[in-house]
Parts: C-alpha cells; sequence; structure tokens
C-alpha cells in the first residue's frame, strides 16, 4: 500500500484547500516524502469506499474479531497539513510494527495554525462534526450490515475528541443511523480537549457514543500545559480530560482512563520524533504509547491487563515502558489449525 486515504471538509480555492467549512471531498494521496493532500487526490465516494474496506480486509489479522480494522484519525486545532499528514504516517508505521494491522485513515477538518483561532477551530469543528458519522463512520459501517464486517476504530487528539462527540451526539438527534446495527470498535483520546465530566456515566453529551463503542480510552497527561491554556479560556471552570483525566469515581464503565505522566516525565523532547508541541503531541510517533494503542484496538486483553499499563496504589492506571506478551499471536490459535 502507496496511498494514504482520508475525508478532508475544507473549502477549495484555486488548487488548495483553505481554512474554512467545505463540501466532504474522499482523497487518495500517493505516500511520499512531504506529500499533502490536495484536492487533485479526491477520487469517487464509491471506489474510496471499496478501496478502504480492501484495502482493510486484505491486511486484516484480527485476533478477536473477523474483517479488517479501519483507524480513523481526527485532529484538533492548531494543524497543518503537512502535519495531519505525517502524523498519519507515523500511526501507519508505528501501529505495524507493534503487530497491529490496520488501515490508517484521517477525517480532517478546517482549522487554523494560529492558537488565536482556537475558539473559531472549536465552532468549525461543531459545524463539520456530523460529516464524521454521516459521511465516514455510516458509509464504512453499510458494510457492516451487508456482511463486511470492517472494524471502525477512532482516535480523537486535542479537539478531535470533542468533534468525535459531537458528531455521536448529532447523529443521535438524527435517530435513523442510531437505529441500524452499526457499532464503533475502540476510541481513544489523547490530550482529549474535552471536559472529564464529558466522561461521566451520567453524561447525556456521552451518551450516544457511550451506546455504541465497545471501548473508550483516555490517554491523559497532567504536564500537558497546551490543555491548561484551553482551560484558561473557559475561565477554569471545566478540567479537560486530557490534562486530569476521566472522573475518579464516576466514570462511565466503557471508559478506561490511562494516566500518562509519569512515562511522559522520562521522555526526552530532543530524542524523540514527534509533531506539534511535545507536552500535548508526543503520543504520536512514540513506540510505547503505539504499543499500548494497538493492544487497546485488538482488543483481546483486559483493560487492567494490558502489559504497558501498571495499577497505582490507588487503583488507577498508569502508562510504562513494557513488552507486549511473547505469545500474543499465537492465543487464538485452535485445535488442528497450528502453522
Amino acid at each position: 500500500m502507496n496511498c494514504d486515504y482520508s475525508l478532508c471538509t475544507r473549502a477549495v480555492k484555486g488548487d488548495k484547500f483553505t481554512n474554512e467549512p467545505g463540501k466532504v471531498r474522499y482523497l487518495k494521496a500517493p505516500r511520499q516524502p512531504g506529500m499533502r493532500p490536495q484536492p487533485s487526490h479526491e477520487i469517487p465516494v464509491s471506489t474510496w469506499v471499496e478501496e478502504v474496506r480492501d484495502i482493510a480486509d486484505g491486511i486484516a489479522d484480527s485476533r478477536v474479531t473477523k474483517g479488517g480494522d479501519v483507524l480513523i484519525l481526527v485532529h484538533g486545532y492548531n494543524n497543518t497539513l503537512d502535519t495531519i499528514a505525517q502524523r498519519q504516517r507515523y500511526l501507519t508505521e508505528d501501529l505495524a510494527a507493534e503487530g497491529f494491522k490496520a488501515l490508517v485513515i484521517s477525517f480532517d477538518w478546517p482549522c487554523a495554525d494560529s492558537t488565536l483561532n482556537y475558539l473559531e477551530d472549536r465552532w468549525d469543528a461543531a459545524q463539520v462534526a456530523d460529516q464524521l458519522v454521516t459521511k465516514g463512520i455510516q458509509l464504512i459501517a453499510r458494510g457492516q450490515m451487508d456482511g463486511c464486517e470492517t472494524n471502525i476504530h477512532l482516535l480523537g487528539h486535542s479537539t478531535g475528541a470533542y468533534l468525535i462527540m459531537e458528531a455521536c451526539a448529532q447523529a443521535q438527534k438524527k435517530g435513523s443511523l442510531f437505529k441500524q446495527d452499526w457499532r464503533i470498535g475502540q476510541v481513544a483520546f489523547i490530550g482529549g480537549d474535552v471536559s472529564s465530566s464529558a466522561l461521566a456515566a451520567d453524561s447525556a453529551w456521552g451518551g450516544p457514543i457511550f451506546e455504541h463503542a465497545l471501548r473508550i480510552t483516555n490517554y491523559s497527561n497532567p504536564y500537558d500545559s497546551v490543555l491548561a491554556i484551553s482551560n484558561a479560556k473557559r475561565l477554569g471552570s471545566a478540567p479537560r480530560a486530557g490534562r486530569v483525566g476521566a472522573p475518579q469515581p464516576g466514570a462511565h464503565p466503557k471508559v478506561a482512563n490511562v494516566d500518562c505522566g509519569d512515562y511522559f516525565k522520562t521522555l526526552n523532547p530532543k530524542q524523540q520524533r514527534f509533531e506539534g508541541t511535545f507536552c500535548h503531541s508526543w503520543h504520536i510517533g512514540n513506540s510505547v504509547f503505539a504499543r499500548d494503542l494497538a493492544l487497546t484496538l485488538t482488543g483481546g486483553i483486559d483493560r487492567n491487563a494490558i502489559p504497558t499499563r501498571t495499577v497505582k496504589a490507588d487503583g488507577k492506571l498508569s502508562l510504562q515502558d513494557a513488552p507486549a506478551p511473547k505469545f500474543f499471536k499465537d492465543w487464538t490459535l485452535e485445535t488442528g489449525k497450528q502453522k
């Protein structure tokens, strides 16, 4: 596979994408150094959906469910097209290195490259949130109803977590999609720019995603200073899930919070591979995070037993550098089917 697939909701001016909302375009970009998605990479939606499903099924190696795996990366604010494309490639490479074979696609929504546009970007995210479900997840999920068991997973970074939750909430209001028999596999938030209370069991806003997702994993980091800026813009009234974690007690049973603070403190930014501000964007490009995410997406190990996590004295999960189980890939072998 030498191409990157994405959905882009940016408007086009001339031959370039802008930072304003536009129609959904289905892109297939050559995977080349320095290549960013361009309007010229658009292909017909039917072709895009068919290729995404076929590639995912063709590389499938799921140990828990049938069918291939598609991971949709939803970025946050203050992201350039180059940054988004590079993160998509990092995820593709790092998950494969950890033994999880999935097609990583990106959902690209309009955002500026300045913190001054933070509130405007959140407004743009709300405007395009519905398209994540109706023009992305829904199209792939139709295959689930036709017997094609493609597993759809979501990874929301920063404001991308907000967009994912808002997308499900808006789709719930329409009703027709949520009455159908479809599912989201794993959902993960990194540097999640949503309130901690959004992940509570009694969160009305979180209800729709809790209903359709198998599990939501929130990776928090108390040293994320970018989220401190987000919190300040709200006069400090709504601590962010990506900074303080899910509410404890009171988190929804499907929510697993992984505190990354202790591990993060051991990292030297000058020796790490990352795109963006390190304290907020260190996850993508980090092998330990990729290993934990891969084991999470596979779904074969209970949240409390994933080896890249340790249970602290207070019962909370903390990220740690540890290898995957030695014989994990063979745990689902059946009698008479050994290779």
